[in-house]
């Protein structure tokens, strides 16, 4: 007779415990279907179906989970993918991902959907890093950045998110409260309400009264 799928999962938990703990660091993990290897130096885990694995303060879903590496501190998703960091109000979804548990390093591709619910800022891409440590994003190809009053295009950004500063480049245009700029690379400040550019420097700016007679 099998063991049952809860036992198996219940037992490799208890198995990886003491060297997780003996590194200061704590995570968990489920799924509906698993398969691993705990053999020294080859430590590999597979979960399949509505995976989730909870490290810290990051939350991170996906249809397919890959842990591996000694003590397991590399994860690989596919598919529906999706982490949560409740303590900075962060929500990120996209199709892959990789992430470094040790170094904080996230990666994702594809159709990249990155919410800032504390400073109320999406970013949208089809490329992500982020260097959990430091607040510090970068998106690539196609990027969008919506916030209030606030449409940034491009196809690189980086969000300094403790800052709230965001450098665009790559055909970048702003459209900021009615106004457009254009520019080689684009340097907003979100917590001053400031823009600057830099080469082949090209706006539009809409005047107040214009703005009132659109809304009548």
């Amino acid at each position: 007779m099998r063991p049952r799928r809860k036992s198996r999962s219940l037992l490799l938990l208890l198995l990886l415990l003491p060297a997780v703990l003996a590194r200061g660091d704590t995570f968990s993990f489920s799924g509906d279907r698993m398969e691993t290897v705990l053999a020294k130096g080859k430590e590999y885990t597979v979960l399949v179906g509505g995976a989730r694995v909870s490290s810290e303060n990051n939350i991170i879903q996906a249809e397919r989970i890959e842990l591996f590496g000694t003590d397991f501190p590399y994860i690989r998703c596919t598919d529906k993918v999706r982490i949560v960091n409740e303590e900075k109000g962060l929500e990120l979804t996209s199709r892959e991902l990789f992430y470094n548990r040790k170094s904080k390093f996230l990666q994702v591709s594809g159709n990249v959907v990155m919410t800032d619910k504390k400073n109320e800022l999406v970013l949208k891409g089809d490329y992500l890093e982020n260097w959990e440590e430091r607040d510090d994003t970068l998106v690539q190809i196609g990027v969008r950045i919506l916030k209030k009053d606030l449409v940034c295009r491009a196809e690189f950004a980086r969000y300094l998110r403790k800052e709230e500063r965001l450098e665009l480049s790559g055909m970048p245009i702003v459209a900021w409260k009615g106004d457009e700029y254009r520019a080689l690379k684009i340097f907003v400040d979100l917590k001053a309400d400031t823009i600057r550019l830099e080469g082949g420097i090209q706006g539009k700016v809409t005047s107040v009264s214009e703005q009132k007679g659109e809304g009548e």
